[in-house]
Order: structure tokens, then sequence, then C-alpha cells
């Protein structure tokens, strides 16, 4: 008789673990999570533009809640996506730069997300979740050698990669005017050039007697100006082969990728991941190369628009955001999946072909992509829905930021975020379930590299949004809204103009940044200024010196990282023929 009791006890303990065990991951809802790439908020319809259709954004937001102060910690895609996988501000991660190279430029460079950073990825998986990344990664590949993984979204988080390790540029179709930068190309060569004379220099002093130096530097020297060298000659004609690459988990599939049918391949892919584990909980991170340059769009899309390729290329990425809305409905998991969409930052305004048009629109605000202070470089859409939790056609006029996505998503995972390190963004679920106010962020730091442009105050008593420009990009030419001449604006040196007397707007009041105050016209200048130069201090002293990531050495193309899908340097494939040429 005990014996049977003691049976029915270890039934009874299994009976209620199990329940537990399936009221914990009923209780975890699916993530979803999409961003676009470049896209401008005023590219929208719920943002204001009634000439774009995009229908199914539109409905996501009537459908939940629309953030319309949502800020990008980086104006570019490399740092601003960093911060977004961790939390925290690229300065942080080594992810910000002092120089004009502010992304990553080759899959073949060593910099790239530390694999010492937790992205909400790792923090999920460990949760129980299977997670995905579909789409663009481009926070590097390689440390060491050209199969170490080091930075692979498999070493940090993702059970599943489809996509590009890169980004689309327009050496991806050969038609297009090359992108990568021609200063970078002219300093490949200036610096090649340099290094060779010395290496001649050294070498004939070595001969002739004239000076002590040993082989060893010698040859050190040579090695390092064959470097600067390969660069610059990869630089034409060669990123096609070695960055636009299609890559499933480890193995490349297609290099160079086939551009025509890669929206395809995204969004089955995407579909069938939705399908395959309706089950979950899953987190699916849908990483579009749209709307970024060259802007492949499909035939289907092709001059539909009423803005040419771009606006082409918008409504096909919203077409795309409803398909993937569509298996989410149709598995059945509406109700039960956080919903998200979002820019990694603002529209690339320099963008342009002859007279098209080929960025985005930033609305009212001022400046765009690559400008680490103004508006229009890092306010971006951000639209939340999960059915029975968050509201419905709600609108929140609070700063909150990309960052905000870690804890949020960690929050509703159950998850434990790293307690060792400062982490940035605040859990959003309060704000958008109406429970509070006011958002958490009381000061946001605005970085273009690793230069503090700008910081706003959100003086929460009074409702002031105050925003202090310490220093702001010189456009070109003079007069114009972005730097047309250069292609993008840079952070420092003589493209920027420093004010020992910050540029002070009331963003609650001037939104477009059109209007400074002064001493003269704002009684409280002093103060907000000072308040604000205390408060860069203070973050000031939470940072601690890490490894750059986007050094000139770390973001240069090394030989023996280059992932290859045959043998170097003849890196061609294409591993899955034309299988999935048809769009869904």
């Amino acid at each position: 008789m005990r014996h049977l009791k003691l049976q029915w006890n270890w039934l009874a303990i299994l009976l209620v673990s199990c329940l537990r065990t399936y009221a914990s991951s009923a209780s975890k809802p699916n993530i979803l999570l999409m961003m676009a790439d470049d896209l401008g908020l005023g590219d929208v319809g719920c943002y204001g533009n009634d000439t774009l259709r995009t229908p199914n954004i539109d409905q996501l937001a009537k459908e939940g809640v629309k953030l319309t102060q949502h800020i990008a910690a980086a104006p570019l895609c490399t740092p601003s996506r960093a911060a977004f996988l961790t939390g925290r501000y690229p300065i942080r991660s080594g992810m910000g730069s002092s120089t004009n190279q502010r992304v990553l430029y080759w899959i073949g460079g060593s910099g790239g997300l530390p694999p010492n950073e937790t992205t909400f990825a790792r923090i999920l998986q460990q949760q129980g979740y299977t997670t995905a990344l579909i789409g663009k990664w481009h926070q590097g590949m390689n440390c060491e050698s050209h199969s170490d993984h080091c930075h692979h979204p498999l070493n940090h988080g993702f059970d599943y990669f489809y996509g590009m390790p890169f980004t689309l540029v327009n050496e991806c179709q050969v038609r297009e005017k090359h992108c990568l930068n021609s200063w970078v190309q002219a300093k490949y060569w200036l610096y090649s050039q340099i290094i060779a004379l010395t290496v001649l220099t050294l070498l004939i002093g070595k001969l002739t007697g004239l000076f002590l130096v040993k082989w060893k530097a010698i040859i050190c020297f040579a090695l390092c100006g064959f470097l600067f060298f390969i660069s610059w000659f990869s630089s034409y004609g060669f990123v096609k082969y070695w960055n636009c690459i299609l890559m499933r988990n480890h193995d490349i599939i297609e290099q160079p990728m086939k551009l025509e049918i890669a929206t395809s391949n995204v969004l089955k892919e995407a579909v069938s991941f939705i399908e395959r584990n309706k089950q979950g909980p899953f987190l699916l991170f849908v990483s579009f190369l749209h709307v970024h340059i060259p802007l492949v769009t499909t035939e289907k899309f092709l001059g539909k628009s009423r803005h040419g390729l771009y606006g082409d290329n918008v409504e096909e990425m919203d077409w795309m955001v409803g398909r993937i809305l569509d298996a989410i409905d149709k598995a059945g998991l509406k109700n039960n999946t956080f919903t998200y969409f979002t820019s990694d930052h603002g529209g690339h305004l320099e963008a342009q072909k002859q007279n098209a048009q080929l960025g985005g629109w930033n609305g009212i605000y001022k400046g765009g992509k690559a400008m680490g202070g103004w508006e229009g470089g890092i306010r971006v859409p951000g639209i939340f829905r999960w059915p029975g939790v968050l509201p419905a056609d709600t609108v929140i006029d609070e700063p909150t930021s990309l960052m905000d996505i870690y804890p949020t998503v960690a929050h509703l995972a159950a998850g434990i975020m790293p307690q060792d390190r400062v982490i940035d963004g605040q859990n959003l679920m309060p704000l958008l379930q109406g429970k509070v106010r006011h958002s958490e962020h009381e000061f946001m730091f605005h970085y273009c590299g690793l230069y503090l442009h700008a910081v706003r105050w959100h003086q929460k008593d009074s409702g002031a949004l105050w925003k202090a420009h310490y220093t702001t990009p010189i456009f070109q030419p003079e007069g114009a809204g972005g730097c047309y001449i250069s292609g993008l604006c840079n952070c420092f040196g003589e493209d920027v103009t420093h004010h020992d007397l910050p540029l002070l707007f009331d963003l609650s009041s001037d939104p477009a940044e059109i209007k400074p105050l002064s001493p003269a016209t704002e009684p409280l200048f002093d103060t907000v200024i000072s308040r604000i130069a205390r408060a860069v201090q203070e973050h000031h002293r939470t940072l601690t010196p890490v490894p750059q990531q986007l050094s000139e050495y770390n973001n240069m193309w090394k030989p023996w990282l280059q992932p290859c899908c045959g043998t170097f340097p003849f890196c061609w494939c294409d591993k899955e023929g034309d299988s999935d040429q048809e769009i869904l």
C-alpha cells in the first residue's frame, strides 16, 4: 500500500511538472521582428505618406501600437543593428568607429559583433525558443580563419540563418555604379604607394649599408603594403564574388547570390520557418534586404508605384510583410505572437541616379542616413501588435529606442539579462500596455561613430523634450539638406561644425529642428544646457575601453578570412539551382 502511495506521489509530481512546463511554454509568446533597411519614416502610410501604398504595415499599426519617437542608436546599418541586437550603444561593444568607415566593408574582414556580447537571440535560445535570422546580417563573419565563424549569427544565439552575411550594395548588380566609397579606394591606393616607397627605401638602405634595419621589419612592411594593395585591387570588380553571397547556416549556397530570386527565397524561408515551428515558442527576425540600393525589385512590382524604383521596392517590401503576417494568421498564431516592425535608421537622401531618387523620405525631419544627430537619420517606424495584450489603434509619443527591444523580448521570454554590463534599453511593455504614461528614457545619446553629436532630454514633469546638438554635418552643397557631393555625411574633421554654444531645440514644439533656441529666446537655456552637460559626464563614466571592431585593420579585406565556395580565389557556386525562382 505504501509502495502504491509513493507511485501516486511520483505521478502527481510528474503531472504538475508537465503542467508547469506547458503553462510556461503557453505563456511565452512567439516573437516576430521585422526590420527594413534604409526605410525613411516618411515612406510609410501610417506615418503620413499618402502617395506610397503600404497597406500591410498600416494595418499592423491599426491593430496595435505606433510609436512616433522611436530612435535608432546609430544612423548606419552595422552599428545600429549591433545596438538593436545587444540593447547597448555601439560604443560599448566596439561597434562605433573613429574613422569614416562606419560600417563593415568586407565579409573577409576581422571586425564584427564581439563573441562576448549577449544578443536577445541568445537569451531567448536559453529560454527554450527556436531562433532564426532570415535576411541581412552585416555584423561580421570570421576572426582568424575563413571558417571560424566567430561573428556568425549561429554564434550569437540564432539556431538558423538564411540570408546575406553582408548587405546589398551596387556591386551586387553588374550594371550599377560601384558604391564602395571612392575615398576608401583612394586611401587603399595611397597607403599602398606610401608603404611601397618605405619598403624600397628600407631595402636600398639595407643593401647599401646606409642604415641598419632587420629583414623582419622589411618583410612586415611589405606584407602590410600587400594587404592594402590587394584591398584596393579587390574593390574593382571582385566585390560581387566576395561580398554578395547567400548562406544557409554555415554553408555558402550562392556565390555570387542571384538577386532576381532573393525576394522569393527570403519570403519562402520566413513562411517555412513559421510553419515548421508553429508549436512554438519561436523568435523570427526577418531582416529585409529592402529598401537598400540597388533596390532589387521583382517584375511584379516594377513601375507600379508613383515614386519610381524606390517606391516599387517599398511597396514590394510591404507586400512581403503582408505575406509573413498571413502565414502567422494561417498557423493560428496571431493572438500569441508579439509582432514588431521598424527600420535600422533613416532614409538615404543622397541616393540618386540622374534625376531619380533612390533613397527614402524622412518626412518633416531634418537629415537622413549617416547623420548622427538630426532626427531624419535616427527617427524610425516603431509598430507593435499583440492582440488581447496590447491595445489596438494606439499612438504613443514618448522617446523610445531600438535598443528597447532587447529587454522587452527578454522580459516576454522570462529571460535573464547579463548583469555584468550596462544595458541601455528599457522594457517597453508597461508603456505599450498603457500602465505608465512616460518612457523610462530621460536622456538619449546620439552618436556619429564614436563622436557624440547630440543629446535629448525628456523632461517628464514639464513635458518638454530638449535636444542639444554639439556637432552637426556641413551639408554639400551649402544650403542642401544632405551631403550630396560626398554621398554621405561624415562625423568629424572639416566635414562638421562644432558648436561651442550647442544648438538647442524643443522637439515638443519644433520636431523639425528649424528654430534653434538661444539664451535670449529661451529663459531656461542655460539650465537645460547645464543639465544635459552633467548627463553627458555621467554617461561617459559608464563607458569602458573595448577593442574597436571597425578599426582600419579590422575593416580591411584579408584573403585568409574570405568565405569561399570553391578554391580561393575562384569563389563561385550555386548549390540549390533555380528551384526557388517562382515567387509566392
